[in-house]
């Protein structure tokens, strides 16, 4: 039997006998077939996830511009004949499909482990009987028991029971618990904070609030900056390897090669230069990086999302439970009639129930000094805290017998109780407003005897105190070049106190104020959106404002982080360049966020920064090293033919030179790298003219022992091209040493041992490979071997001289002077300490910022 769907206002509109009718159910339950045959239906109570075809994901990896070059290389290679040719370049495409494939696999999967660890557990009635199910298995017409500190798993109508206390703010942003009763509505995602009570489910999974609002939010599927910056990068590569590729082809077509012959080697010479493995390059050093941050309690939800964070230069951040504790603390007492702060306190106690959890009465609770004084009383009634009421009372006997009652609850009310003087009633209403302007909520307290007058007993100041990682945490991200904006639904009061505690300022501005006159934020006034770019933090803050402050920070040019854990605030951690979802916050939060946390406090958000950066500096070494490898082979090959008229490298040399640069550059994933203390952003300049001059080297170089091996070691062609084959495969990787930091090669921080050795590995490989080359290549003698390693050796230093002048220049030139002392004032070459000499100023990064 198909049952209908049943819309909220559905649910609203008809009482609880009407749903169990329309959804063929009874305060008996669902049987368990019932049960399955519903979830066939209506499906999991989850939301629903894209989720993309595995054998098309690996397809995905042999199409476009770069596989597309690789796959008419082999082609070309089958025409001809080239077996050998073939084989290596089937097997460069391969490789570079099956790491990318395995490495993001690897990374989706920390997310997955998440949701695992996250799922929840619903008590249904089934089969007559209350059972625990998982809470995905929940359908529509299950009856559940819902009390305190449950989440409700569906939407659901109350039925049984005297009320239930419903937390609804991460849904609705309403900041104090909803009161319900039999007969009204309880949305899913929400928190059962007192009461306990039955309902019908009426919705599950996307036909929830909860699934509806999630649904608003779109999957972005923009490229990052990182990608945006290393594509053009590629981009770049490719269109210098094909004008050089165009000049080789005119110049050998006059010299009568045939044309065939010259398309594939042109074209095997064009792969071999433009960044074949950036797919998986990226890939891989973005899945290292994510699973990085799973092991500092941050699971990554976008890998692209990484790039981005190294970036960040303002973190909006929610202060309950991410810079406070979320645990009310009682502060000091004001005393009034009580003899001293912990009968305050005890009286107050004994107006509170330990039982129900509630985090005011526990806060009252943790105050007392010696809880076994409550030994000797014994708490005989006890009436919970109601909106109407606004206070708590408990009836009590001492240890005589004696029948006292106590009282706390909102100043105003027990003031009132007690019917204090007019002298009396303004000094208390004084400390109330004077503790309230510095971000203290208050509690009166009062007591009587069993038939006489309530007696005004003191004040009791309760506040969130911040997180005793916070400051050292805030300083940390200042140092880091973060700015810190807290984001808080509080008054200004309380917000302003708590802010400068932390030493985050002062401005705090009321976020309906600065967003009064505006729905989109994007048509604010310039002079509005500077006042939200100066303010210290924002106060007074509904979720919906949240969105209009990132709009307003990322118009300023900011790389804006946003935290955030409630349905509503999925579409402003969406918006966020980089969205982070706070530990324990909604499924919806998390599907928008770039960034999931698992563990509460800053802290981890500034390891998550430390770490892209750290990214991202790995990448710029890649994106440098590979500009250089292209200028060097390129121009190289080329210019040789044009001037010598014979091949420098055959078309199986230049495959293999790809297969052993690519292979060790997937280490570069795992490097050690400077942390840049300031938010990195890509800076061309830098990157293509430190490349640039690297690169030109490298033909300089090159061509030096192409002339020494024709004119002095008198070599025949084929000998030439093994000996520059091994100059190449040689002087490769000892660039990248030079390129992948801003100091001497020689200084810390050293290659990791993973990258190191596997550059050693490959080389050893491709010496063996020229001495011994199984009739691939022509053979050259141990001699020659010594000679190019010997050559290459001395060359390096030369190409890191030459780094740090073109460093020296830049900076002589540009901004940022004092950032190159902080990276490089442990240099200890004579170059180095002429340079702290002269200016004491130089670059982040070979091309950061």
């Amino acid at each position: 039997m198909t049952i209908p769907e049943v819309t909220g206002e559905m649910a609203q509109q008809q009482s609880a006998e009407e749903l169990w009718s329309t959804l063929s159910t009874s305060p008996r339950g669902l049987s368990s077939e019932e049960a399955r045959s519903r979830l066939a239906q209506f499906g999991a109570n989850a939301l629903e996830e894209k989720k993309v075809n595995p054998i098309l994901k690996f397809l995905s990896y042999f199409w476009g511009p770069i596989p597309w070059m690789i796959e008419i290389a082999a082609v070309l290679s089958a025409i001809v004949q080239h077996w050998d040719d073939l084989t290596i370049i089937l097997i460069l495409l391969a490789f570079n499909a099956i790491v990318g494939f395995w490495q993001e696999y690897k990374a989706a999967n920390a997310l997955e482990a998440l949701k695992k660890q996250l799922a929840l557990l619903a008590r249904t009635l089934r089969d007559g009987q209350w059972q625990e199910i998982p809470a995905d298995q929940l359908v529509p017409g299950d009856i559940i028991r819902l009390r305190l500190g449950d989440i409700i798993p569906g939407d659901v109508k109350l039925y049984e029971g005297d009320f239930l206390s419903v937390d609804q703010s991460a849904l609705t942003g309403e900041s104090l618990p909803v009161s319900k009763k039999a007969g009204d509505i309880a949305y899913s995602g929400s928190v059962a904070k007192q009461g306990e009570m039955v309902a019908l489910v009426t919705g599950t999974g996307a036909n929830t609030f909860f699934g509806r609002t999630a649904k608003l939010v779109q999957e972005a599927g923009a490229a990052s900056h990182f990608q945006k910056a290393v594509l053009q990068i590629g981009d770049y590569l490719i269109y210098l390897s094909l004008g050089l590729v165009a000049v080789l082809i005119l110049v050998q077509l006059e010299r009568g090669d045939p044309l065939l012959k010259l398309i594939q080697f042109a074209l095997i010479l064009t792969v071999a230069s433009i960044p074949v493995a950036l797919p998986a390059v990226l890939s891989v050093t973005m899945a290292v990086g994510a699973l990085a941050l799973s092991k500092l309690k941050a699971i990554v939800t976008r890998l692209e999302s990484i790039e981005e964070m190294a970036g960040v230069d303002i973190l909006c951040s929610d202060k309950t439970g991410t810079l406070t504790l979320n645990q009310l603390t009682l502060g000091e007492p004001i005393i009034f009639a009580a003899h001293d702060q912990q009968e305050l306190i005890l009286w107050g106690a004994l107006a509170s129930k330990e039982e129900n959890r509630d985090p005011i009465d526990l806060a009252v609770l943790a105050g007392l000094e010696d809880k076994q004084v409550l030994a000797g009383y014994r708490q005989t009634q006890f009436m919970p805290f109601d909106p109407v009421g606004k206070r708590t009372e408990g009836t009590v006997n001492d240890a005589e017998n004696h029948i006292f009652k106590a009282t706390k609850g909102a100043p105003q009310v027990i003031m009132a109780l007690c019917r204090l003087e007019p002298e009396t009633a303004a000094k208390a209403q004084k400390v109330v407003d004077d503790l309230a302007a510095k971000g203290y909520r208050t509690l009166g307290v009062a007591r009587a005897a069993a038939t006489g007058v309530w007696q005004f007993l003191g004040i009791l100041p309760l506040f969130d105190p911040p997180r005793e990682d916070s400051q050292e945490t805030i300083a940390d991200a200042r140092q880091h070049g973060i700015q810190i904006k807290m984001v808080t639904g509080d008054n200004v009061a309380i917000a302003r106190e708590i802010s400068q505690h932390l030493g985050l300022g002062t401005n705090i501005r009321s976020a309906s104020q600065l967003l009064k006159d505006c729905e989109d934020i994007c048509h604010l006034r310039p002079e509005e959106a500077t006042a939200i770019d100066a303010a210290d933090g924002y106060a007074e803050v509904f979720p919906e404002h949240k969105y209009g402050i990132v709009q307003a920070l990322q118009s300023g040019g900011h790389i804006v982080g946003m935290t955030g854990d409630g349905v509503n605030d999925a579409p402003a951690i969406k918006q966020a360049d980089v969205g982070i979802a706070v530990s324990g916050a909604t499924d919806a939060a998390r599907a928008a966020a770039d960034l999931v946390l698992t563990a509460p406090g800053l802290a981890v958000i500034v390891k998550a920064v430390e770490e892209a950066r750290r990214i991202f500096e790995r990448m710029n070494s890649y994106a440098i090293y590979r500009i250089v490898e292209t200028i060097r082979i390129m121009f190289f090959v080329v210019l040789a033919m044009v001037f010598f008229n014979f091949y420098p490298i055959t078309a199986i040399m230049i495959i293999l030179l790809a297969l052993f640069n690519d292979a060790p550059i997937m280490a570069i994933a795992f490097d050690r790298t400077l942390v840049d203390p300031r938010p990195v952003k890509w800076d061309m300049r830098r990157v293509l003219t430190i490349s640039t001059v690297l690169g030109l080297i490298g033909v300089l170089e090159t061509f030096l022992i192409l002339i020494i091996a024709k004119n002095w070691l008198k070599f025949d062609i084929p000998e030439i091209q093994s000996f520059i084959f091994l100059k190449l495969a040689v002087a490769g990787h000892l660039t990248l040493f030079v390129a992948r930091t801003p100091r001497m090669f020689l200084q810390k921080p050293h290659p990791a041992p993973v990258l190191l050795w596997s550059a050693v590995a490959t080389k050893v490989l491709a010496t063996l490979f020229v001495v011994y080359p199984f009739g691939l290549i022509t053979p050259i003698s141990w001699k020659a071997v010594g000679i190019i390693w010997a050559y290459c050796l001395v060359w390096i230093f030369i190409e890191d001289l030459a780094k740090l002048a073109v460093l020296r220049h830049l900076q002589m030139s540009g901004p940022g002077h004092r950032r190159f002392m902080q990276l490089v004032k442990r240099c200890t070459h004579p170059f180095c300490a002429g340079r702290k000499e002269t200016s004491g100023r130089t670059a982040s990064s070979a091309g950061g910022r």
